[in-house]
């Protein structure tokens, strides 16, 4: 998908990905999945910074709201980790546009945490 690695550690994380039209849906608009997997990789990103060597993750539930749509340009997804507890973790993510910083979705996830 083209995605790029930017600042994590501390519960939070940053990706970026450039919009290519093969990504587009048929009214040609970003195709809801690519939003929600970017948000995905930085909320678990975000959460991983935080697990010991012995923890592993699987999403329990998560919950995307659609708030505005592209179709050009980069788009920059942030995860940030609310709580991490011995066997479930919470955290949320939000996708803007990296342009002017548009808030165009915001996903709130639960997650087992397995091992220890």
């Amino acid at each position: 998908m083209g995605i790029e690695l930017g600042e994590y550690g501390d519960g939070c994380a940053s990706l970026t990905m450039e919009v290519r039209p093969d990504m587009l849906n048929g009214a040609g608009w970003l195709q809801g999945g690519v939003y929600v997997a970017l948000a995905d990789e930085a909320i678990a990103l975000a959460l991983y910074t935080l697990l010991s060597k012995d923890e592993k993750i699987a999403t329990i539930d998560e919950h995307t709201s659609f708030i505005k749509g592209v179709n050009t340009g980069t788009i920059a997804a942030t995860g940030r980790v609310i709580r991490k507890g011995r066997r479930v973790a919470f955290a949320d993510g939000e996708v803007r546009s990296a342009a002017d910083d548009t808030l165009l979705t915001r996903t709130s996830t639960s997650f087992a945490v397995i091992g220890k």
